[in-house]
C-alpha cells in the first residue's frame, strides 16, 4: 500500500513496527464502543416498557429488522469512507474524523430520548464507515511488499479488535443489563474517547502510513495514482470481488451472534451457574475471549502449514474458515432439539458454537483483511478495504433476515439450514479454488521476505526462514 517502503524502516517493538500497537490500541477501543453498544441492542429493544429497567417493548422481529438494517449500513459506510480517503484526505485524517463522529454518536445514545437514538446510530453508521476501511488499510502499510509478517501483524491486529469486544460484552453488557441501558451506551462512548485520544498521542509512530497519495512527494505513489490499472492488477480486483461472496456468507452465519443467537441465549438458554444468573449478553463475550487465545496459535498454524510447503494461500484459509464456522452451527441445532424436547436448553450448547465459530473467523477475517492489501492497487486501497466491509454489512443484513425468519420456521430449521449451506458452498468454491489463485498472479508466491528494519536485514526466502 502507500508509503509501505517508508513504513517498513519504522521503530520495531516485538518484531512489528511500533505504529501498529497505535493502531491495535486505537481499534481495540473503537470495538469496545461498538461490540459493547451491539451486546445490549436488541435486548434493550425488546426489554418491556414496564420493567425495572425499561426498553422500548419491541418485538423479536422488529428488533432483529432494525439490528440487521443498523449493522449493514454500518460497514456499507466503509465504501464512501474508503473513496473519500482514496480522493481526497488519505487514511490517517479519515480515521481521525472516524473517531470523532463515534465519540459523539455514543455519547447521543446516553440520552433517554427517540431522538437521540437515531441521531447515534446515524453518527455511529458514518464514524465507522470513515474509521474502519482506513484504519485496517494502515495495517497494511506498515509492511513491504512479501513481508511475511503481514498475516500475522493483522493477526495481533485482530486480536486488540477482539479484545476490546470481549471487555465491551462483560463491562457495557452488564452495566446495561443491569444499572440501565442508557448507561451502557454512555461507557461505550467514554471507551472512543480514549480510543481517540491514544490515536491522536501515536501520530509520531505512523507519520509514513496513511498520508493521502495525492500529495505524496514519491516518485511511486505519484505514478501509482495517475497510471490506469494493469491487466495484472484488474485480475487481482476480479479474485477480490469474488472472495468477497465467502465474506457475504460468513458474516450473514456468524452475525447471527448479536441477534438470533443473543435472543435464544437470553429467553431459551438455561443460564444459571452454581445459584447465579449469568447475563445473556455475556455470551457475547466467549467469541472474543476465544480469539484472544486462540490468535496466535492459528496464526502459527497456517506459518508452519506454509513453510513446510503445504496449502497455506489465503482462499484456502478463508473456505475452511467459513466450513468450521458452519459446523459451528450444528452445535444450535443440538441446542434447538434440546429445547424442542425439554423446555431448555443448556449453555455448553452455545460455547462449541461460538468456539467454532471463532476458529472459522480467525481463519478468514483477518486473512481477507491482509489478502486485501496484498491485491488491491494503491490508488484504490482504502475503497477496495471499503467494499470487503460492505459486504460484510450485507452478511449483517442477510443474518437480521436469517433472524427475522426464525419467528415463523422455527431456530431448528434455521440453524440447521445455515450450518448445511456453509459447508455446501465452502466446498463448492473449493472446487474453483486453484483457477482463482491462479488470477492472483502469484502474489503470495514470493511471500517470506522478513524485514528486520533496525539493521535492514533481508530474509529473501522460506528456505531461509526455515533455518
Amino acid at each position: 500500500m502507500a508509503n509501505t517502503v517508508k513504513a517498513a524502516h519504522q521503530k520495531e517493538l516485538f518484531g512489528h513496527p511500533v505504529g501498529l500497537y497505535i493502531l491495535f490500541f486505537t481499534e481495540m477501543w473503537e470495538r469496545f464502543s461498538y461490540y459493547g453498544m451491539r451486546a445490549i441492542f436488541v435486548l434493550y429493544l425488546t426489554a418491556k416498557t414496564v420493567d425495572e429497567n425499561p426498553g422500548l417493548g419491541w418485538s423479536s422481529g422488529e428488533a432483529l429488522a432494525l439490528y440487521g438494517w443498523y449493522t449493514m449500513l454500518v460497514y456499507v459506510a466503509s465504501i464512501p469512507g474508503g473513496w473519500i480517503a482514496d480522493k481526497f484526505l488519505g487514511q490517517k485524517k479519515s480515521v481521525l474524523i472516524g473517531g470523532i463522529l463515534l465519540v459523539a454518536g455514543h455519547s447521543v445514545l446516553a440520552v433517554e430520548q427517540m431522538w437521540a437514538w437515531y441521531s447515534g446510530l446515524g453518527l455511529i453508521i458514518a464514524g465507522v464507515g470513515m474509521l474502519k476501511p482506513n484504519i485496517s488499510t494502515m495495517v497494511g502499510g506498515l509492511y513491504r511488499p512479501g513481508d511475511i509478517r503481514r498475516d500475522k501483524g493483522f493477526t495481533i491486529f485482530y486480536i486488540g479488535i477482539n479484545l476490546g469486544a470481549f471487555l465491551s460484552s462483560l463491562i457495557v453488557g452488564y452495566v446495561g443489563e443491569v444499572h440501565g441501558w442508557h448507561y451502557g451506551f454512555g461507557l461505550a462512548g467514554i471507551g472512543m474517547a480514549l480510543g481517540l485520544l491514544q490515536y491522536l498521542l501515536g501520530q509520531k509512530y505512523l507519520k509514513n502510513v496513511g498520508n493521502f497519495l495525492g500529495t505524496s512527494e514519491v516518485e511511486e505513489d505519484k505514478e501509482a495514482m495517475n497510471r490506469p490499472l494493469t491487466k495484472v492488477e484488474k485480475d487481482r480486483i476480479i479474485v477480490l470481488l469474488i472472495s468477497f461472496l465467502l465474506v457475504i456468507v460468513f458474516w450473514g452465519a456468524f452475525e447471527q451472534a448479536g441477534g438470533l443467537m443473543n435472543i435464544y441465549a437470553k429467553e431459551k438458554t438455561d443460564r444459571m451457574l452454581m445459584g447465579w444468573e449469568v447475563p445473556a449478553s455475556w455470551f457475547q463475550s466467549l467469541n472474543a475471549m476465544f480469539i484472544i487465545f486462540l490468535g496466535t496459535t492459528v496464526a502459527w498454524y497456517w506459518a508452519k502449514r506454509k513453510l513446510q510447503g503445504k496449502v497455506a494461500t489465503s482462499l484456502f484459509k478463508m473456505i475452511i474458515g467459513l466450513i468450521i464456522m458452519g459446523t459451528g452451527f450444528f452445535f444450535m441445532t443440538a441446542a434447538a432439539s434440546e429445547f424442542n424436547a425439554d423446555g431448555s436448553s443448556a449453555m455448553y450448547w452455545l460455547v462449541l458454537a461460538y468456539l467454532f465459530h471463532t476458529i472459522g473467523e480467525l481463519c478468514i477475517s483477518p486473512v481477507a483483511l491482509s489478502f486485501i492489501t496484498k491485491l488491491a492497487p494503491v490508488k484504490y486501497g482504502a475503497l477496495m478495504m471499503g467494499v470487503y466491509f460492505a459486504m460484510t454489512g450485507f452478511g449483517n443484513k442477510l443474518a437480521g433476515l436469517l433472524g427475522e425468519s426464525a419467528e415463523s420456521l422455527g431456530e431448528f430449521t434455521i440453524f440447521t439450514g445455515i450450518a448445511v449451506f456453509c459447508v455446501t458452498f465452502g466446498l463448492l468454491v473449493m472446487v474453483f479454488r486453484k483457477k482463482l489463485e491462479k488470477l492472483t498472479h502469484g502474489v503470495e508466491d514470493k511471500e517470506g521476505t522478513v524485514y528486520e528494519t533496525e539493521g535492514y536485514e533481508l530474509v529473501e526466502s522460506v528456505e531461509e526462514v526455515k533455518s
